[in-house]
């Protein structure tokens, strides 16, 4: 088995894995980070969405022998210490979750949409873009909702963004 070397949550990992790892079970069922789902192993729900090198992935289908080397973010590594993200905040102050099976993942690809525009967000942009994260219980009025606030308050906290921020 290889050793792969990896940065999760901002800490060095070397792990000896079988070349078929998905990143997934790495962090599930060996790290256990716990708040990355599996929903449907086919890239269909966006449960298993975590940022690798800081662009939005689904990780039950990415092989870790293939990210050697990259930094992976997870929704456990969104928060400073007590301190909420502002995706993390804007999800709990618009009740855009449920049951919270895919809410890390929309919280993880929220962050990479955010990132990519350079302004605050409009609930059209982000209701085309999130088409690939899939929830079962709240409907997805709230979720926009909780995006574009965090979207209006991350580039308020830097107003001089530009594309491809990397604020966590």
């Amino acid at each position: 088995m290889p050793i792969i070397h990896l940065q999760v949550n901002k800490q060095a990992i070397s792990k000896d894995v079988p070349d078929q790892t998905l990143l997934v079970e790495l962090l599930r069922d060996t790290l256990g980070l716990t708040g990355t789902h599996t929903g449907c192993d086919t890239t269909q729900c966006g449960c298993c969405v975590v940022l690798v090198d800081g662009v939005s992935v689904k990780s039950c289908t990415v092989l870790v022998a293939g990210i050697e080397g990259s930094q992976v973010t997870t929704v456990e590594g969104l928060s400073n210490g007590t301190q909420l993200h502002p995706i993390q905040a804007a999800f709990m102050e618009h009740h855009a979750l449920q049951c919270g099976f895919c809410t890390p993942g929309m919280m993880m690809s929220a962050l990479d949409l955010i990132q990519r525009h350079p302004h605050p967000l409009t609930p059209e942009v982000v209701r085309s873009e999130m088409e690939g994260n899939l929830c079962r219980c709240t409907g997805y009025h709230n979720i926009v909702k909780a995006i574009v606030s965090a979207s209006e308050k991350m580039h308020a906290a830097n107003p001089a963004s530009t594309a491809r921020l990397v604020s966590t």
